[in-house]
């Protein structure tokens, strides 16, 4: 295929050249029409069956190599489920009996099962199977069509990763060696795929609507992470010119390096605190050599994401105590399970809902599964010890949840002091993501230690605009004078009550928006560790005073465009 540019949005910094690998669902479609010859689908089934095995294997033998053999252990799961005889009886009895075709066949059969353990709601080992069924069934159905399943956790070349978009769980199983950058169909700065190409320190162009439908396996790809780009088969001349831009970008990094171990002040020397967002224990070597303040944002749900059972107390427990030994006595704040909306669990059956990200999710669960939440909060009261742990709870909409989730966590940090735990003085938080919440930030900061503002709910919330949703992606405006309204709101209280005023989400790294929130006087900045050296360097050439003064202008705007505006012609 020839030429072709690709525009979208610059979601992570950084310019990548590299073969492209699609990470796209291929077409899993079958006729259901009865067959003739029996005997040739029973051997269609069989040879489908032997090559999925051979697969699983593979992919066995690379996550023992990878991840270790506790993890790998899943796919053995797989391989009991491609050799159970009488799973294999019952789809073969279909063909003989009702002349159903292989794939008719193995598709029925395994839907009963699925369903059956998806309905096992005391069980959840069984309730986890299903997904166990589900993957193996789509993998003997790809052998039947003869179409190839990605799978991303064999890749083993430098690549260029091409999805429609990416969830966290594809995300999870990308080798860092080898993914070089991202090019997506949909998304914008906030969306996971976006996120975890920072947190990875990868270049990242998302939202060019036409990626999958252009870019085919194997193709040279060059993703400019910087203005949004995405080049396929790019000239000799072109590719000379973005190794240089590359080069550039890389001399700027390391420009931006010499201010790790600088403070964090501004023009006027005003200090405030850049953290990171982490997901992992795993990401906290990218904060450390970028010159973190802090931990500003760990995600624990990835602890719960990444296994295929609810994690244990001492497992939590010993990915808490090693964020916070290693940070030493900086800040590090963990987030209580964020789990529903687009991130799932397997061995959680969560209801149909109509709109998740409004749903059944993060302290809503917590507060519901007390059990799950006991756990985690024992696990993160005993990490307590090693370092300087806060604790913030996700979606608070109501003084009534956080009092309740105030309430389990005093019984659990009374219980452990009682067993004679050691228990450190932890600070205890809540994130600003609902409207409602933004709006009575005068009450809640009477009952916390600090307030976190996540501003990608928030933001989607004020707006009434799914972030995932590209028909109302223009609404997504982080400038909107609405927006600044209710973070100066929330800030504000903090400050009234003597309180930290935070921000996790993607926002506290924007580099339009970080002028006004210094304007706004917000104290901790919580980001991609890559975005961190970055902004440190524009805190030194903004004064304290006249970001201030613009931040008077601002919330007096009329629309996000013309907020950009003013602080382009006061700041850059």
């Amino acid at each position: 295929m020839a030429r072709q540019v690709l525009k979208g949005i610059a979601a992570s910094d950084g310019i990548a050249i590299a073969e492209s690998y699609r990470l796209v669902e291929p077409d899993l479609s079958y006729s259901n029409a009865p067959i003739t010859d029996v005997n040739a689908q029973i051997t269609r089934l069989s040879s489908a069956i032997v090559a999925a095995k051979a697969d699983v294997a593979r992919i066995k033998q690379r996550a023992i190599q990878t991840m270790g053999a506790d993890e790998a252990a899943v796919f053995d799961a797989h391989l009991e489920i491609l050799s159970d005889p009488e799973l294999i009886r019952q789809i073969v009895k279909l063909i003989r009996d009702q002349h159903f075709g292989a794939e008719a066949a193995l598709k029925q059969v395994t839907d009963q099962y699925v369903d059956l353990f998806e309905n096992m709601q005391d069980n959840p080992y069984m309730q986890g199977r299903s997904s166990d069924i589900r993957d193996v069934t789509k993998r003997v159905l790809a052998h039947l069509l003869g179409v190839t399943l990605p799978n991303p956790a064999m890749i083993d070349h430098e690549v260029i990763i091409v999805a429609h978009d990416l969830t966290p769980s594809d995300t999870a199983q990308l080798d860092r060696r080898y993914v070089k950058g991202f090019i997506t169909d949909v998304g914008g700065r906030t969306s996971h795929s976006a996120i975890m190409a920072r947190t990875l320190e990868i270049p990242a162009v998302v939202g060019t609507q036409s990626a999958t439908a252009i870019i085919e396996n194997g193709q040279t790809i060059m993703v400019d992470g910087l203005h949004g780009t995405g080049l396929v088969e790019p000239t000799a001349s072109e590719m000379t010119k973005y190794q240089q831009a590359e080069q550039q970008f890389r001399q700027q990094k390391i420009e931006w390096k010499r201010l790790k171990d600088a403070p964090s002040e501004t023009q006027d020397g005003i200090t405030h605190l850049i953290a990171a967002n982490i997901g992992t224990p795993q990401d906290l070597q990218a904060v450390l050599d970028n010159g973190g303040d802090g931990i500003g944002l760990f995600r624990s749900e990835f602890l719960y994401m990444d296994a295929t059972d609810w994690p244990t107390e001492d497992d939590q427990f010993a990915a808490y105590q090693s964020v916070v030994a290693k940070m030493v006595e900086k800040p590090v704040v963990v987030r209580t399970m964020d789990i529903g909306g687009d991130k799932k669990l397997p061995y959680l059956k969560l209801p149909d809902e109509m709109n998740p990200f409004m749903g059944f999710r993060a302290i809503r669960i917590s507060l519901q599964r007390t059990e799950v939440f006991r756990t985690q909060l024992r696990a993160l009261l005993r990490a307590s010890a090693f370092g300087n742990l806060w604790i913030m709870f996700p979606m608070i909409a109501t003084l009534a949840e956080l009092r309740a989730a105030k309430a389990v966590y005093y019984e659990e940090r009374q219980r452990l002091i009682d067993e004679g735990q050691t228990v450190g003085e932890v600070k205890l938080g809540m994130m600003v993501e609902v409207p409602a919440t933004a709006v009575m930030a005068d009450q809640f900061a009477k009952e916390v230690d600090f307030m976190s503002i996540g501003t990608n709910d928030l933001i989607g919330y004020t707006m009434a605009a799914d972030r995932t949703n590209e028909q109302v992606s223009y609404l997504y405006q982080p400038y909107n004078p609405a927006i600044l309204r209710l973070i100066k709101q929330v800030i504000d209280a903090c400050h009234h009550e003597g309180k930290v005023a935070a921000m996790c989400g993607e926002m506290a790294g924007d580099q339009i928006a970080v002028p006004l929130l210094v304007g706004m006087g917000l104290d901790e900045f919580s980001m991609s560790a890559t975005s961190m050296l970055k902004t440190r360097a524009l805190f030194r050439r903004l004064d304290s005073q006249k970001m201030a003064r613009l931040v008077d202008r601002a919330i007096q705007a009329q629309t996000n465009e013309e907020v950009v505006q003013l602080v382009d012609d006061v700041v850059f």
